[in-house]
């Protein structure tokens, strides 16, 4: 995670992904997202663009797998835990501070699960595919020896 700041090339690359995942959340905020396609489209390229902060400078297919299997697996993780704390809110109606803690933790699972967990699976998909044939082939300026 650490190899995105390491070098200068590497910390300007992160820190132009990162205003661009601020200002495409800046933009799908004042759009709005729900149920609005461009407002979402905004959302989730925002998402990419942040995921993108720490994948850039990755150079292994490996290191993709391993962010497609954490997306997947954190879908599945998030949505669970945002099931579980949606039913605990609504079973802590006699506690508003409860019930607002619990239904605070439920819109922050979803969000997770709803926009970040999607672009990891895709970058990590792509990145796989892309570092594969990239690392398979010998680079064309190369001499066959």
């Amino acid at each position: 995670m650490l190899e995105a700041f390491s070098t200068p090339h590497n910390r300007t690359r992160a820190f132009i992904y990162l205003a661009a995942s601020c200002a495409l959340a800046i933009g799908a905020a004042i759009v709005g997202i729900s149920d609005n396609p461009p407002g979402i489209t905004l959302a989730f390229l925002s998402a990419a663009a942040l995921i993108l902060v720490f994948a850039h400078p990755w150079r292994t297919a490996k290191q993709f797998r391993h962010l497609f299997y954490a997306a997947a697996a954190g879908f599945v993780i998030f949505a669970v835990l945002h099931n579980l704390f949606d039913f605990l809110a609504a079973k802590s109606s006699g506690s508003a501070f409860l019930h607002g803690a619990f239904t605070g933790a439920d819109v922050a699972f979803f969000l997770i699960a709803i926009l970040l967990c999607p672009p990891g699976l895709l970058i990590g998909f792509i990145g796989s595919v892309t570092m594969s044939i990239r690392n398979r082939h010998p680079h064309a300026g190369a001499s066959a020896a």
